[in-house]
């Protein structure tokens, strides 16, 4: 990892692509369309595209960003970067069916935060949504985002939730994401669509994600609850690049991977962490239930080899984000939620 200093460095990191990224572009033809790409994750999925097929000589193959784009700076953004924007509301079935044809679709649309509040809305976004996209790309080969969150919880000591344990969350997001999953694979069955459900927990981006919510609570002397005992992470850089490669894993029926870590982090492990390296001891609350949502992602690791950061890594580039003031997004992970009430 290069050194860190401003949201541009950030960006830039996580958008450098792997050479693995090099050669899956390099295995497929055709366009990228990425859709969900106004969100914490997508400028920098779809900026790694772009500078992949830069980098291999594929300058002619469109990368195409979709999303409703309520901020002209995000899609200036991203045209600056050689990005093609389109701006649409996904739960319009007309203009989704308006969008560009594509080969290729990585799809990140979905609803999470606010969901107690309207659950009928993080439905349609997570269930109604894929319908109207899954129809539309019926022949491109599909890279759907979902989330670990798909399963139940497991117990602390095991090898964490696989890809072939029974789906079972709990609260409306979790199983609107079995609904967002379910919906892609009856169109995937009814019409041969290649997929993979592509289930990540938790991408770190030093400004959100589970490092970045300890740290910042170390920092300001917040308590730490330690009652979700661990959690499994992976760089958003990896996470971006495995999205990727996953273009060239896709099969009918869809095929489902875990993304993440090999190794659960104990959540009273990072705090103090975090706390040597920011001089201040953590305050812990709470006590460590027998259970939390953990992942098997030996399946990835097979796939596509370990992540190219470590976790040594990004808790120092979180401490010294956090310790200059570094930007953040305002949106806490909610790890510690048990009952998926988000």
């Amino acid at each position: 990892m290069q050194p860190i200093h401003t949201v541009e460095d950030l960006e830039d990191e996580l958008s450098r692509p792997t050479p693995g990224v090099h050669d899956a572009l390099r295995s497929f033809d055709g366009d990228v369309l990425v859709l969900g790409a106004g969100g914490k994750m997508g400028p920098t999925l779809a900026r790694m595209v772009r500078r992949g097929l830069d980098a291999i000589g594929h300058n002619a193959r469109r990368v195409i960003a979709v999303s409703r784009f309520s901020s002209a700076a995000a899609a200036a953004g991203l045209q600056a970067h050689g990005v093609e924007t389109v701006a649409c509301d996904l739960l319009d079935r007309d203009a989704v069916a308006a969008l560009p044809d594509a080969a290729n679709l990585i799809f990140m649309a979905g609803q999470k935060f606010g969901t107690s509040d309207t659950p009928e809305v993080t439905w349609a976004m997570n269930t109604l949504v894929p319908a109207h996209v899954a129809d539309r790309y019926r022949s491109s080969r599909t890279v759907v985002f979902s989330t670990g969150c798909v399963y139940p919880l497991s117990a602390v000591g095991g090898h964490g939730s696989h890809e072939d344990d029974p789906l079972g969350p709990p609260g409306d997001y979790a199983n609107s994401c079995v609904g967002r999953e379910r919906v892609f694979e009856f169109f995937a069955k009814r019409h041969g669509t290649p997929a993979v459900m592509y289930r990540l927990s938790y991408a770190i981006d030093l400004r959100y994600g589970v490092l970045c919510d300890v740290a910042t609570k170390v920092a300001r002397g917040l308590p730490v609850d330690v009652t979700m005992p661990a959690a499994n992470v992976i760089w958003q850089g990896d996470a971006n690049a495995r999205a990727i490669q996953c273009l060239t894993q896709t099969a009918s029926p869809p095929a489902a991977l875990n993304v993440t870590g090999l190794e659960p982090i104990s959540i009273r492990w990072l705090a103090g962490q975090f706390g040597n390296r920011l001089r201040r001891p953590p305050v812990i609350t709470g006590t460590e239930a027998a259970s939390a949502w953990l992942f098997d992602a030996r399946r990835s690791y097979d796939w596509f080899g370990p992540p190219t950061v470590g976790i040594d890594e990004m808790i120092d580039a979180q401490a010294e984000w956090v310790r200059h003031d570094g930007a953040t997004l305002g949106k806490p992970t909610h790890f510690e939620v048990r009952d998926g009430q988000f």
